[in-house]
């Protein structure tokens, strides 16, 4: 099957870059499970975007370095921010309905790390579900979606080294080929390789093991944001609570009502991410359960439909004022390598929204960035496929059989076991020990087979869990590298920031790690 533009994923970004297309190319969206089971959907947060009368891009720029720590690559987050209200005002004028004060103007809410009051919502606390279905419903005539279809493999043009195209396995476990001059990977982070998570259990890494076992280089695989507070019951993450609960005045505190941020931070609950998340994760470690008060929110229920379903569906008593809480991993700042324009470092293959890493949000993800970079993203690469012109990928093209066959199934982990690990020896505060363990359980797993391994022959569970362990090996391998704590990774060993690391990025690429880099894992682990 051929495309113009071939997009894995449906996401916001997806979803943006398909509706800026040009509408004589033909484009189709592979998604791996529904169009709607996605971390975009679920979004509670809103899009942050300086709209207000004492704001302005450059104070949304500042507040964006100092939540990356300064790891950010300060052009293109002047770029989005200098964008984002212009994005903002785009859509609400196409007709998405984002939510308005009394006056007619953007009803602009505080989250953690602004120093405005900037945030865009829609629906309350149900803005991505907003933003995602306004799109579906102005979907172009010439974007065909189609759903429950999982990529396995990016297909190479060896001779120029350009991405022509995928495979992918449908429910059936049937495999299409899908031939296109532009394959854009838009498949989010990798939130379900840890024990708790606020992701839609179809964010497995996927497009970063894809990209990476084809070749791309990736970036900044160790800084991982932990969202501070999700429902916490009975040992089990549950759900999201928005980081606007705290913006409109809800309080972290202990079982015996002790604040959790007190004296820790100036913002105090509204500090950035890993701040509060050690912060929380240091409370229950000394088995302290901890508690977002929203005894002081006025009308909690009409303001946050989406907390209060969560709740009680789960048992949660909202009378009683507190919401039991534990971090869990919540958004990758580091992704496949892109630039601006959504480009990777093989031609003919583009990265956008949670799975690319631009620069932008540096070291730790400011609160309510994310969709915002979806929307830029999408837009930018679509202005830049429209100026192209049009080229036939399959002219000439054979597809060579492979007699290599995965003959390495029984040394996948359960996806239960990824997770666990993970958690403890990758999560939110790491160690040398913990990270060597984890590599050396890596190996174990005989990660260097499944990095090049033909997966043609795998089910679709086995292919995600092998994707899993591919994405856990570049996360840890990175995190080991890194010897400093800085925005969303945290070393017990090294616990504060280096000057010497300001800046430096961790490029992981199988061409540049050919011919040793393995030997260089069995010494690390072996010290």
């Amino acid at each position: 099957m051929n495309a113009d533009v071939l997009i894995i994923g449906s996401g916001v970004a997806a979803l943006q870059l398909a509706k800026k297309l040009r509408q004589d190319l033909n484009v189709i969206i592979l998604t791996k499970s529904t169009v709607k089971n996605g971390n975009s959907y679920m979004a509670q947060g809103g899009i942050a975007a300086a709209l207000g009368v004492n704001d302005h891009p450059s104070k949304h720029y500042m507040d964006t370095l100092e939540a990356g720590r300064f790891h950010n690559d300060s052009y293109a987050v002047l770029s989005l921010t200098s964008e984002a209200p212009s994005l903002i005002k785009e859509l609400n004028q196409e007709g998405c309905l984002f939510d308005m004060d009394s006056e007619g103007a953007f009803a602009l809410g505080m989250e953690g790390a602004h120093s405005e009051s900037r945030i865009v919502h829609g629906g309350g606390d149900s803005t991505g579900k907003t933003v995602i279905d306004f799109m579906l419903s102005n979907k172009n005539q010439n974007v065909r979606i189609m759903e429950n279809v999982l990529v396995f493999q990016l297909l190479i043009n060896e001779t120029e080294g350009s991405c022509i195209g995928v495979k992918g396995k449908d429910s059936n476990g049937v495999i299409h080929r899908f031939i296109s001059s532009h394959v854009v990977l838009a498949t989010g982070g990798c939130g379900q390789l840890y024990e708790y998570t606020s992701n839609a259990d179809s964010v497995t890494g996927d497009g970063i093991a894809l990209a990476y076992r084809a070749g791309a280089e990736i970036a900044d695989m160790e800084f991982i944001q932990f969202h501070p507070t999700l429902l916490y019951k009975d040992g089990k993450a549950l759900g999201l609570i928005s980081e606007a609960v705290r913006g409109e005045g809800g309080r972290l505190v202990t079982e015996d009502g002790r604040p959790v941020m007190a004296g820790l931070h100036p913002l105090g609950d509204l500090a950035p991410r890993h701040v509060v998340s050690q912060a929380i994760f240091h409370s229950l470690e000394e088995g302290k359960s901890v508690f977002l008060d929203i005894s002081s929110i006025e009308n909690f229920k009409s303001r946050f439909p989406t907390i209060t379903k969560i709740c009680e569906q789960n048992g949660v008593d909202l009378r009683i004022g507190k919401i039991p809480v534990s971090p869990g991993s919540h958004f990758l700042m580091g992704g496949i390598k892109t630039d601006l324009l959504g480009r990777t470092s093989i031609p003919g293959l583009y990265a956008i929204g949670e799975a690319a890493c631009t620069g932008v949000h540096g070291a730790n993800r400011l609160a309510s960035n994310s969709l915002l970079e979806g929307l830029y993203l999408g837009k930018r690469l679509a202005e830049w496929i429209n100026e192209q012109p049009s080229s036939d990928p399959a002219k000439g093209l054979t597809f060579p059989e492979t007699a290599f066959r995965c003959q390495i199934k029984e040394s996948l982990p359960s996806i239960e076991e990824i997770k666990l690990r993970m958690m403890k020896n990758a999560g939110i505060i790491k160690t040398k020990e913990g990270l060597l363990d984890q590599l050396a359980w890596l190996k174990g797993c005989k990660i260097e087979e499944w990095i090049k391994a033909e997966l043609d022959d795998l089910s679709i569970e086995e292919v995600t869990r092998a994707f899993m362990l591919i994405a856990a090996y570049l996360i840890t391998d990175a995190a080991v590298r890194r010897t400093e704590s800085r925005g969303g990774h945290f070393r017990q060993d090294y616990p504060f920031e280096s000057h010497e690391w300001l800046g430096k990025r961790i490029i992981q690429s199988r061409k540049s790690e050919k011919g040793g880099k393995y030997e260089q894992i069995k010494a690390a682990i072996a010290t």
